[in-house]
């Protein structure tokens, strides 16, 4: 097994250790509505909080992403979700609960694939049916 595949193996264990690590059951629909056999599981974030480019200062924002192994979704029978900007257009969309259990619901705006290591990072938007 050669680098690639160790970290690739590896990543696995980072990103979807749902009993010890920080992976959460995640439901990725795309624009036809199959989520595939998900749900998959990821490490995803939603925080409250940015840092200001221009003045280095806190401020109140919203940043909310997730982390997938493409693996992942291709064992699911997906593709690599893309953000699409066409507002007529069904999203891809992204379903997780927070750590109360509350279900948040997001369209995919960003889609940065990293296939050297076979992860995908999602940058969401709260999204509303």
């Amino acid at each position: 097994m050669g680098l690639r595949q160790t970290a690739e193996a590896d990543l696995g264990i980072i990103l979807e250790d749902d009993i010890t690590g920080f992976g959460f059951p995640i439901v990725i629909t795309d624009p036809a509505g199959s989520s595939g056999t998900g749900p998959l599981i990821g490490t995803p974030v939603d925080i409250a909080q940015l840092i200001d480019p221009d003045t280095g200062q806190a401020v109140s924002g919203r940043l909310a992403s997730c982390s997938i192994r493409i693996s992942s979704l291709t064992a699911a029978g997906l593709d690599i979700p893309k953000g699409i900007a066409d507002s007529a257009s069904k999203p891809w969309t992204v379903q997780f609960d927070d750590v109360n259990g509350n279900t948040r619901l997001y369209k995919v705006s960003q889609s940065n694939p990293d296939s050297a290591l076979g992860v995908v990072v999602l940058l969401l938007e709260a999204y509303e049916c």
